[in-house]
């Protein structure tokens, strides 16, 4: 290992220098405890960078930023991201791409700023109007936030779509040692505009249920983008067979590329029975369980997802391999196992949570013993 690779950074930073590689060209925000970090790397890293008076006009700058042509991002917090619920809304609607980072703290309401949670999943899952899911990523190491953050910005480009990168203050807060060699190259998303002669239809969609993209700024075409229930052409209708086929593809679009931007990582045992599940910086705390249960002899395997929403048909395949399912969440309900398998989950769904605290190594261990 050469020391002059050894830097000692944050999360923050890298999800930041990612982003822009990406390229992310603009930064809009309202500066919020704990995406601080965030706020400040923007800053002096973004091409574009503009304070906003407050989280609502924040969205409402990215949409404008997203419908010229650029890739917006912001940072905040649970208050914030609720004041950005409508925008988002409108922002799926008109189809723009952009990424919201999202930095859990514990809640209810303003709750504690300075104090990590898991606690934003059942307010994502419930962001959009009608139950449409929004692509959601869940960031659980330094190689994530390099590699799945790059992503975000492929998905939310190639989709039309805001993407959701779900984080927390532990992970964006913490300084850690990194071996800045075991980051890959990030490669700018290439964008393409619509270039034909024909007449822009700008919901008229692709086979992958996208339409071409074309920014307002355009001087060859018509360009109409909506947030009110349209048709292709994005004529205001009100409940026209073709306007409703347009609003229902919104989600369809989302769960039908799904596989094209699934991501997890799994640890199986051969012969273990017992799954533990879990996502973000709990995930970490699970990778320490898992090697002092198999060094004392138990078998245990680890799903680490990545992809949270819509959730992938493939963490329902993995966990019905398993007689004993246990997720490991730093929320008080066990929002994802809820998610998954209802508020009344099969007896062999079980929960390890956490409200304040983080959830340890020797708690996860406690839960798996006593079976």
């Amino acid at each position: 290992m050469n020391s002059n690779n050894i830097i000692f950074t944050d999360s923050s930073r890298l999800i930041t220098e990612s982003l822009v590689r990406a390229g992310a060209d603009v930064f809009i925000g309202y500066p919020i405890t704990p995406a601080n970090l965030l706020y400040q790397y923007a800053s002096k890293r973004y091409p574009v960078f503009m304070a906003a008076p407050d989280e609502i006009t924040t969205l409402q700058w990215m949409s404008g930023f997203a419908v010229s042509g650029h890739i917006p991002v912001t940072a905040t917090s649970f208050p914030g991201y609720a004041l950005m619920i409508e925008s988002i809304n409108m922002a799926a609607m008109m189809e723009l791409p952009m990424v919201i980072i999202l930095v859990q703290r514990m809640g209810p309401a303003t709750g504690t700023a300075t104090r990590g949670a898991q606690g934003d999943i059942s307010v994502i899952q419930g962001t959009m109007s009608g139950g449409f899911s929004l692509p959601t990523f869940s960031l659980s190491n330094a190689a994530d936030c390099w590699e799945i953050s790059a992503k975000a910005v492929e998905v939310a480009v190639k989709f039309r779509t805001p993407v959701i990168l779900l984080t927390s203050k532990e992970e964006v807060m913490t300084m850690y040692s990194l071996d800045k060699s075991s980051l890959g190259p990030i490669n700018k998303v290439n964008r393409t505009f619509y270039s034909g002669n024909e007449t822009f239809v700008p919901y008229e969609p692709n086979e992958n249920l996208v339409p071409e993209f074309l920014p307002v700024t355009s001087s060859e075409h018509q360009v109409r983008f909506t947030a009110s229930t349209h048709d292709k052409k994005g004529i205001i209708q009100n409940a026209s067979p073709e306007a409703l086929a347009n609003s229902k593809r919104l989600h369809t679009k989302i769960v039908s590329n799904l596989k094209d931007f699934t991501w997890y990582d799994l640890d199986e045992q051969h012969e273990a029975e017992t799954l533990l599940v879990s996502f973000g910086i709990t995930a970490q705390a699970c990778h320490e369980a898992v090697a002092e249960l198999r060094n004392e002899g138990e078998k245990v395997s680890l799903l680490t997802a990545k992809t949270l929403l819509p959730v992938p048909p493939v963490y329902y395949s993995v966990c019905s391999r398993y007689k004993r399912v246990i997720f490991a969440e730093e929320n008080l309900t066990g929002q994802y196992r809820q998610l998954m398998f209802g508020i009344q989950p099969p007896a062999h769904i079980e929960g390890v949570n956490e409200f304040g605290h983080m959830i340890s190594p020797m708690h996860i261990k406690k839960v798996i013993h006593n079976a």
